[in-house]
């Protein structure tokens, strides 16, 4: 079961139990804006024109943990500012961002936080428009086995921190899944499958619906 966010980038002040989750979503937002990156070096423009041509995305993930367990869940992206992260069960963990702050929220392990969009990752993927800058350095482009993609991307200031390997497909241009590595050497590979993109998604889906946070940080005692 995937542990719990921290608004420290990777590298940062991190609770064992947030390990996961916080690894997850520093880098997270980073993959869609690396997305256009990876393939900077052969049309800047075009990636640029796909990347902000996506105004809503629904999809399924799967998560493969550093500590060997697998979760999955449901990803929902809506620009600009929003999006949710939403495990299955039995893990009750969900991230979501409501276009200015993000919330995490997780019952099972009496965790609650939360943090405006500004202080993590999650702004480079719900700014509109996403224009590439100087602000990630892309360390390898390379194409793998099954004919996809691979970039692995930095922060250019602090390389330091960790680093995401962006799998995409070509013809057309779709983002596959990525793995995150953080400065100790914990992976994170996370797979897309049923992605679909353009279509209405309900406004409630970027609003908190958990419990009063001061009944999950008690675990639900009065």
């Amino acid at each position: 079961m995937p542990s719990q966010l921290e608004s420290a980038p990777i590298g940062g002040h991190i609770r064992p139990m947030r390990a996961v989750s916080t690894l997850f979503l520093s880098i997270l937002t980073l993959v869609f804006a690396v997305a256009g990156v990876a393939q900077a070096q052969t049309g800047v423009p075009e990636i640029e024109a796909y990347m902000n041509s996506i105004r809503t995305l629904q999809a399924r993930f799967v998560q493969n943990n550093p500590n060997g367990s697998v979760v999955q869940g449901s990803l929902y992206l809506s620009r600009p500012g929003r999006m949710r992260f939403e495990y299955d069960a039995p893990s009750q963990l969900k991230i979501v961002a409501d276009g200015s702050q993000v919330t995490l929220w997780d019952p099972a392990n009496r965790d609650f936080g939360q943090w405006p969009i500004g202080w993590t990752a999650a702004s480079f993927l719900v700014k509109d428009p996403l224009k590439l800058s100087g602000d990630l350095t892309v360390q390898s482009l390379n194409r793998n086995a099954d004919g996809l993609i691979e970039a692995t991307i930095v922060q250019t200031r602090k390389p330091q921190e960790g680093k995401v390997i962006v799998r995409l497909a070509e013809n057309p241009l779709a983002l596959r899944g990525w793995s995150i590595i953080d400065n100790r050497g914990n992976k994170v590979d996370v797979a897309l499958t049923d992605i679909k993109t353009g279509g209405p998604l309900a406004a409630s889906l970027f609003k908190y619906d958990g419990p009063d946070a001061g009944e999950i940080l008690r675990g639900g005692k009065n």
